[in-house]
């Protein structure tokens, strides 16, 4: 079988209310999702099942992960068995029973830890295009039964369209068609861990948690999206802040440039986007602020529409806790030597 490769697109929350914690502290969530068209890609292809050396047969020798682009540097300082691409290959080979048989090559275009979803897009985009190569339907269930056992934001990156968020990842509903919207994307170039974010929160936050905040009608376009959007907060922004105060320099940037209805941060940061009614105004934006500040990272992009035969989300998904994430595998790379640079 040839190489079958998947976008693992950035994931903006539009808005994002903390609406509650549960006794296990797993904050519950009520968030406008939406992708947009700059992303990591993730290619997989079959990989050796099992070799024989000096007459032993040994134990598989993957996944095998190769990594370009980049911000693929970034993540060779960490330790592999925690990345989520690899639990994700680790995770759906132990569900369906089989051997986790696949090289896989990552080519990493977004930010660290930047709150656009990059890891959790890159592990979602793995579960799609390993299912695929193991003959595995997309719609199947048990991708997003792992999805969920790997973090708060991929079942809804396995979903990859526009929904609501609830819970602490594992709700998902329909959401309103948005109108054509584009973006500008800016990362300050500082990693923002998540947990560092909702820690601070607890440090700052005196008043009760956000109420749930969707809407029903499907905006009529950009400006009217971003209108509903101002009525809404990142209520994790002022935390971002105390972590990384540059965020604020990023937003201000946004705010400052022609045609943006809206800037916000995304998720827990260090990532801010700016809403524009037109390509050019966008592109304009990025242009000038990549200009001003060389060493961020600023991009255009489109909102991805919903495709007309998306099938539907799925229900009942198990809320992450100790028993249902998914460990880190007890041996990343046997017999690999570790990363491989694509």
């Amino acid at each position: 079988m040839s190489a079958i490769a998947e976008a693992a697109p950035a994931k903006l929350n539009l808005y994002l209310h903390v609406v509650g914690r549960r006794d296990d502290g797993y904050h519950e969530l009520d968030s406008l999702v939406a992708f947009a068209d700059v992303a990591d890609r993730v290619t997989v292809q079959p990989g050796v099942a099992r070799i024989a050396l000096r007459g032993v047969d040994l134990p598989p020798v993957g996944p095998r992960l190769a990594i370009s682009g980049p911000f693929g540097p970034a993540l060779m300082g960490e330790n592999p068995a925690n990345n989520l691409v690899i639990r994700a290959a680790h995770a759906l080979a132990a569900r369906l029973g089989r051997e986790a048989d696949a090289m896989i090559v990552l080519e990493k275009v977004l930010p660290i830890a930047s709150g656009i979803g990059g890891g959790s897009a890159d592990a979602a985009a793995t579960l799609r295009a390993l299912a695929r190569l193991w003959g595995v339907p997309v719609t199947d269930p048990r991708l997003y039964e792992i999805a969920a056992s790997l973090g708060a934001d991929v079942p809804v990156c396995v979903a990859g369209r526009s929904c609501y968020f609830g819970g602490v990842g594992e709700v998902l509903e329909e959401a309103p068609a948005l109108p054509e919207t584009f973006a500008v994307l800016v990362n300050p170039g500082v990693p923002v861990p998540t947990p560092a974010v909702f820690k601070a929160r607890k440090g700052i936050v005196k008043r009760t948690f956000s109420a749930p905040a969707r809407f029903t009608e499907a905006p009529a376009d950009a400006a009217a999206l971003a209108a509903l959007l101002k009525e809404r907060r990142n209520d994790l922004t002022e935390p971002a802040l105390t972590v990384a105060p540059v965020i604020a320099d990023a937003l201000a940037a946004l705010e400052g440039t022609d045609g943006c209805l809206l800037a916000r941060l995304s998720g827990s940061g260090a990532t801010c986007f700016g809403l524009y009614a037109d390509a050019e105004a966008a592109a304009e934006a990025a242009r000038s602020i990549q200009a001003a500040q060389p060493r961020w990272w600023a991009k255009s992009a489109r909102l991805l529409p919903t495709p007309a035969d998306a099938p539907p989300l799925p229900k009942g998904l198990v809320a992450p806790s100790a028993v249902t994430t998914a460990p880190a595998p007890p041996v990343p790379f046997p017999d690999t030597g570790g990363w491989g640079v694509g």
